[in-house]
């Protein structure tokens, strides 16, 4: 299966990334495109005020690692404004609201992917709202587990 980090998504992560970074005052970034997204999402998180083409980069290509690592179409999860990915094997969903819908903030997502956020107090918070039986992505966040670079616990082995 083709990973969803297309190119072009890659080139908008990497601009956003330097122009968010550069906003912190911290020199461009070199690393694999992966680093890149895990990146993106700690800088758009260690700022006040990120930079909108920053978070849109950071989410978009932080649902796109969840829909590598966790492939499937039965929980829709959804970032709004900026995304949303099918994931977990099960039920395949083809038309209307999906069995199981996961829906969060930009920032509590980012959050979650890094590990800043745990699952059960981001949902016990009312920062995300999961419904279906297969809404739990706490086996699969955060995303990156090392502190923002390797894989996290969803990954392959």
């Amino acid at each position: 299966m083709p990973s969803a980090l297309t190119p072009s998504s890659v080139r908008r992560l990497r601009s956003a990334l330097d122009e968010q970074l550069s906003a912190l005052g911290e020199p461009a970034f070199t690393g694999t495109d992966e680093e890149a997204v895990a990146t993106a999402a700690r800088a758009v998180l260690r700022t006040r005020v990120p930079l909108r083409p920053a978070v849109k980069a950071a989410v978009r290509c932080s649902l796109a690692v969840l829909a590598d690592r966790v492939p499937g179409r039965s929980l829709e999860v959804r970032v709004p404004p900026y995304g949303a990915v099918q994931v977990i094997e099960g039920p395949t969903h083809t038309r209307g609201t999906p069995p199981g819908v996961v829906e969060t903030d930009p920032l509590t997502w980012l959050r979650l992917a890094v590990g800043e956020t745990d699952w059960d107090g981001a949902v016990h918070d009312h920062g995300v709202r999961a419904s279906g039986v297969r809404s739990d992505l706490s086996p699969h966040l955060p995303l990156w587990s090392d502190g923002g670079t390797g894989p996290g616990p969803s990954a392959p082995e």
